[in-house]
């Protein structure tokens, strides 16, 4: 029976959940849009509907003024993120994401900060082609977006092959049994026989129902010493238990997620907390129920206070774990105790189990681009050729070039040599250590550039750095143009958010480690206010550290910046 005690918020339903309603569960007037030729967009509620499979309505927004002037509709284009489970790519699907990138897409590729492919720049008339050509290399794009689960991540990590092997093949089992069971996305992209139009709901979506989730939901998977995929950013994070060297199973940490609203302290990043432990075959079916949990009780009214976060720290996190148990029908085991070191990745090539090897590669913004000067998608085109192992998507939009054999080892290298291609050992480890979202100009929430301007502010930064003393020393800087905070900025020791054009809130004093929020130290300043901000404390770290210890440890410890304990006294 349901605990009493939970009850779901009060209010009328947001706009998006009539959306969803009357969509005939994500088919909406999808099919009739996409087939309009008058206009290279769709309606509004349709492009709701198009996060479900994996796709976002976006225009250019460098070219907004200009169309206005010739009274021309925005430049419509779609962006499509592709599910992949744990990151993992083989060289066929490369070259297939690749080809289409040229053919459909702007012409690159970019890696995500949640271990997926993303396509810009595709349009309408060339979105059924494009998803049936995904599909037919094994992969697909559904609920790659959407007020569902997303894709799993997992801990690439290329020196413990064998547990991540067994942890990959959990985060893929998770992706695929929490997708949505609509036939929506196999009529309308891939030409299978439409179903009834008014099936029973308990057959269409056993799980989700017909409205599915209040917001969208993140579930990770992390294998210490590494929380390369901030487990504790995740609606759920799994934590693998390894003893003697196997898989026993994972802790689970509920109620992570970054996304806030500039001014509104009813809003706020928080970090998931640790609620016990379950066995790997346990593992679905507490997500399960927890997805089910939020689905009952989230909140409909306001999609800005709709994610699970908010969720647990209505509902009491010891009401949430008393009625997920009760839903399982089984309690959780005590945490097992677990030590995480850090959050980034490993560069350059690192020898894991049965003789296999594996190359991550560093890939500023995660933007795969031939330039004048470095032709990096070239050089992966070529690799991929070549290749008989896997790639693996990071969640520090990197690549793991993984399962070289010896023999494929030599020829890898000779391309990497070939095309210069870099582990990241040039750059300062701040620039090693740095995330952007893609923000302008395609992003139509972007209140300032991320991924165009980074670079840029990293070659200011670094000359303090050098100047310091501290060009070897990681120190993590994420940059997002939006607090929907795609890359996680509130978990960086130096993080940025765009306010408006040229201006962003600074932030400081995440654990290096992922396990600590950062909090506001300055707000809305540009670029000048930015550097000497850090000429200041940069070399008053280089300085003043105590031996090992992390930048965002030590603004705390010298009182620069209070800590953040919760997500609730992140606006404190």
């Amino acid at each position: 029976m349901a605990n009493q005690k939970l009850t779901a918020p009060e209010g009328s339903p947001s706009d998006v959940e009539r959306i969803k309603e009357e969509s005939n569960y994500l088919r909406g007037s999808l099919e009739e849009s996409m087939l309009d030729q008058i206009s290279s967009g769709i309606p509004d509620d349709d492009n709701r509907l198009m996060k479900f499979h994996g796709s976002y309505l976006q225009d250019n927004r460098d070219l907004r003024n200009e169309r206005q002037k010739q009274k021309l509709e925005p430049a419509y284009q779609f962006m499509l993120r592709v599910r992949t489970p744990g990151g993992v790519s083989t060289p066929e699907q490369w070259l297939v994401m690749d080809e289409l990138a040229q053919k459909y897409g702007n012409g690159t590729l970019k890696l995500t900060t949640r271990q997926a492919f993303q396509m810009h720049g595709i349009l309408k008339w060339n979105m059924k082609k494009t998803i049936q050509e995904i599909h037919a290399s094994m992969l697909d794009t559904i609920a790659a977006c959407g007020d569902v689960n997303r894709n799993v991540m997992c801990n690439p990590n290329p020196y413990q092959s064998a547990v991540h092997a067994e942890v990959f093949e959990w985060s893929k089992k998770l992706s695929d049994d929490l997708l949505p069971r609509t036939k929506a996305y196999h009529e309308l992209w891939l030409d299978e026989e439409k179903v009834a139009s008014t099936p029973e709901v308990e057959e269409v979506e056993p799980m989700y129902g017909p409205l599915y989730l209040p917001r969208k939901f993140k579930i990770g998977i992390a294998v210490p010493p590494s929380n390369d995929i901030d487990v504790f950013s995740q609606d759920i994070g799994y934590i693998a238990i390894i003893e003697n060297d196997k898989l026993v199973g994972f802790n689970v940490a509920i109620g992570g997620g970054m996304g806030m609203t500039h001014g509104d302290t009813a809003t706020y990043p928080q970090l998931g907390k640790v609620i016990g432990f379950c066995k790997p075959e346990q593992m679905v079916d507490v997500a399960e129920k927890i997805i089910t949990i939020q689905r009952d009780y989230g909140n409909r009214s306001v999609r800005k206070n709709a994610r699970f976060k908010y969720t647990v720290d209505r509902l009491g996190l010891e009401n949430v774990v008393e009625e997920l148990e009760s839903r399982l029908g089984w309690k959780l085991e005590d945490a097992r105790d677990f030590h995480f070191d850090h959050n980034g990745d490993r560069y350059g090539w690192e020898k894991g189990v049965q003789r296999r090897w594996h190359y991550t590669l560093f890939v500023q913004g995660g933007r795969i681009v031939d330039t004048d000067d470095y032709k990096l998608m070239t050089a992966l085109r070529e690799i991929a050729k070549i290749h008989s192992g896997d790639f693996r998507l990071t969640a520090n939009q990197n690549l793991v070039i993984a399962n070289v054999t010896s023999q494929k080892k030599k020829q890898i290298n000779e391309i990497i040599e070939k095309y210069h291609l870099t582990d990241g050992s040039p750059y300062s480890a701040l620039r090693r250590s740095s995330l952007a979202c893609v923000s302008l100009p395609t992003c139509g929430l972007a209140m300032a550039e991320a991924e165009r301007y980074l670079p840029t502010l990293i070659d200011k930064m670094d000359a303090i750095v050098d100047e310091a003393g501290l060009r070897d020393k990681e120190i993590t800087i994420r940059m997002t143009g939006c607090p929907n905070s795609c890359a996680r900025p509130t978990l960086a020791e130096i993080g940025f958010i765009g306010k408006a054009p040229g201006k962003y809130n600074m932030y400081l004093g995440a654990a290096h480690d992922g396990s600590r929020l950062s909090k506001l130290y300055r707000e809305n300043i540009g670029e000048e206010d930015i550097l000497s901000e850090l000429k200041q404390l940069l070399p008053r770290y280089a300085k003043e550290r105590e031996d090992g210890e992390h930048f965002g440890d030590f603004v705390i410890r010298t009182g620069v910046i209070k800590a953040t304990t919760d997500g609730t006294n992140f606006h404190e």
